[in-house]
């Protein structure tokens, strides 16, 4: 076995998801290419005293019960898939499908309907397991971060192995600062964003619940963001891939947007009520995930970015923002890609990707490498 398999397995057992004697903890893969992974997690799994389960999915078979799906096989699927997930103290997915975007060509409201039904799955697992999300390195990954295979493992193993407990703990005075926090502000090309986050929890995540991780967040109080936001890093969602995303908004609800495909990004936001409101706001700080490669797992924690989602908001950071969307979508602000400005109650606390307070430099890449 892979040294660094071994590594990054005892690291999502042992770290992430902190499997105890008697836990039951279900694993699902995407992708031939994980199973090594796999293997070594049921191992690891049954170390620590843990019950492994595990599922496995294909997109393409994925595909085909999407594009004729109906409600009431959809609402069969959430029962039995909750039944399964109420006997489970953690989650590990594993996803490296050969195809990202296998998906691109269901139907919006199919999509819509399936998020729908199984949206208090999602949240079940969310809210009441340990769980961790990576993604797994192919020649389809590779491709999107425009590499060689080996390259982009080799990178991957760097990014998803690194000292999370330093991070972790380097987080620390941007939680405290964000907790007593009122009053955002956002500039950069093409954006020019207000928002408060007053009251709303900020949250850690130091490679519990993501790998890669790499973020603080929190959310804006729903009815606060007003503005504009032009998104400088191109995501894929659903299958398809967005550049040029540009929102006005309006006490916090997006009254216009506008990307390479003005229809199919207004019928995403138009999946619900609350898709169109924002459930996330969160600062990126990874040291080794300098450049979007159309993965939102690594996106998100590009170091110098913030990303603002559409969508829904996690239970620890809850806004009231309810919705079968969340959408994290990315701009960065590191000097390369224009550079930009984060105020915190009127005090500039980071300009062009780097942390300016004395208290959060230790965020800088040069001080989490």
């Amino acid at each position: 076995m892979d040294p660094r398999i071994e590594k990054l397995s005892k690291l999502l057992v042992e770290y992430s998801c902190r499997v105890q004697k008697g836990e039951n903890v279900l694993i699902e893969y995407d992708g031939e290419n994980c199973k090594d992974l796999v293997r070594q997690l049921i191992k690891d799994v049954y170390r620590n005293g843990g019950s492994p389960y595990v599922n496995i999915s294909d997109s393409a078979v994925s595909r085909e019960i999407l594009l004729e799906c109906e409600q009431k096989q959809l609402s069969f699927m959430r029962e039995y898939r909750m039944k399964q997930m109420e006997g489970m103290q953690a989650y590990i997915a594993v996803r490296g499908s050969d195809n990202s975007s296998e998906l691109a060509d269901v139907p919006a409201d199919r999509m819509a309907l399936y998020n729908r039904e199984l949206l208090p799955v999602l949240d079940k697992r969310v809210n009441d397991t340990k769980w961790v999300i990576l993604r797994y390195p192919n020649p389809s990954m590779a491709q999107l971060a425009g590499t060689s295979t080996e390259a982009f493992a080799d990178f991957f193993f760097r990014v998803c192995t690194m000292d999370y407990a330093k991070m972790n703990k380097a987080m620390d005075p941007l939680k405290e600062l964000m907790d007593a926090t009122d009053k955002v502000r956002i500039k950069g090309p093409g954006t020019d964003l207000e928002f408060s986050i007053k009251g709303m929890n900020a949250v850690k995540c130091g490679g519990e619940c993501n790998i890669p991780d790499g973020e603080v967040y929190t959310a804006p109080v729903k009815d606060s963001v007003n503005g504009v936001i032009s998104y400088n890093t191109p995501s894929e969602e659903r299958g398809f891939t967005y550049e040029n995303i540009v929102f006005e908004i309006k006490d916090g609800k997006i009254v216009k947007a506008t990307s390479n495909n003005d229809e199919k990004i207004n019928a995403l936001l138009d999946t619900d009520e609350g898709a169109r409101y924002f459930g996330e706001f969160a600062l990126g700080v990874n040291p080794f995930v300098l450049e979007p490669m159309k993965d939102t797992l690594f996106d998100e924690k590009i170091s110098g970015s913030f990303h603002l989602t559409p969508g829904a908001s996690y239970e620890d950071a809850f806004n009231g923002n309810k919705s079968a969307v969340h959408w994290d979508l990315v701009m960065i602000q590191r000097q390369e890609y224009g550079g930009g400005e984060i105020w915190f109650d009127d005090v500039l606390i980071r300009k062009d990707g780097l942390f300016m307070l004395p208290e959060l430099e230790g965020l800088n890449p040069e001080n989490l490498k």
